[in-house]
């Protein structure tokens, strides 16, 4: 048996934000265990925590998909993070991360991350035309941004939508929705409103929509980026997700750019335990 904990990530409350599910291993599972462990707790991701490779960081991670493997997210680092800090008194957590090392600070209860590969641009043009059919919206409920692909471990296509009531009425539609992630070699979608009410959808990848998204906010900057929308210097913005869903996610972003080209991207939040107990190991 295994033990795992709860965590709902980017709220400060129990019953909010993303659910994650935490589980301790000592590495002896194989990834289709740790695939079926993920598919049962039917969760946005799964993280397991083993022990580091290197000594001086805290634990090696994996991050699980109900339906496969990724090499980085944001609430399954956050979520982690707190869930080690509680455990060991540190205000600095290193997590070996497939996409590689990602360490975490703490302050005042808020675990803030530096993104372990910085955004850049992926997958061909999308248009705004495309977009509007793949989300049930009508042409001029897109923009003012344009529509882009971007990534940095994940990624995603990005929908920027005019207003808060065009990002409620959003949700995905066949045939466009496959046509868009062909479009953007991506299996997700983030829409957000000029206030930075967002939504995440990615039903192929096994979520029909996510509360909160951690690398999907930090690939955001690419985005905003590339449309002209970040200055040289730090940009901080307040992100909200998940309200659609009755599970209100607060993300705080802070972007550097310097000479006009991205150099750090980084994402903070809360988190707060709500379950925990043991489950069989598959076999």
């Amino acid at each position: 048996m295994l033990n795992y904990e709860v965590w709902d990530v980017f709220t400060d409350r129990a019953f909010a934000g993303n659910p994650l599910a935490i589980v301790e291993t000592d590495s002896g599972l194989t990834t289709a265990q740790m695939q079926t462990i993920a598919r049962q707790f039917n969760l946005s991701e799964t993280i397991f925590l083993m022990p580091p490779r290197d000594p001086a960081h805290s634990a090696r991670a994996r991050i699980f998909f109900p339906t496969a493997e990724i090499p980085f997210a944001g609430h399954p680092t956050i979520g982690a993070a707190m869930f080690l800090s509680q455990r060991t008194g540190s205000d600095l957590i290193t997590l070996e991360e497939e996409a590689g090392l990602v360490p975490v600070r703490i302050r005042d209860g808020i675990a803030e991350f530096t993104a372990p590969v910085v955004p850049h641009a992926h997958g061909g043009p999308l248009t705004a035309d495309l977009c509007a059919k793949a989300l049930g919206l009508s042409l001029s409920d897109i923009g003012p941004l344009a529509p882009g692909a971007f990534a940095g471990g994940p990624a995603f296509a990005y929908v920027p939508v005019r207003d808060r009531a065009a990002l409620a009425r959003a949700k995905p539609l066949e045939p466009a929705w496959s046509e868009l992630m062909a479009a953007g070699d991506v299996d997700s979608a983030y829409l957000y409103d000029p206030d930075f009410n967002s939504r995440m959808f990615a039903p192929t990848a096994g979520i029909a929509e996510d509360p909160a998204t951690g690398s999907a906010s930090a690939i955001l900057a690419a985005h905003l980026l590339a449309n002209g929308s970040l200055d040289d210097g730090t940009t901080d913005l307040a992100l909200t997700q998940g309200e659609d869903m009755g599970r209100l996610s607060r993300i705080g972003f802070s972007a550097d750019v310097a000479d006009g080209a991205l150099v750090a991207v980084r994402i903070s939040g809360q988190a707060v335990p709500v379950a925990e107990g043991r489950i069989r190991i598959p076999g």
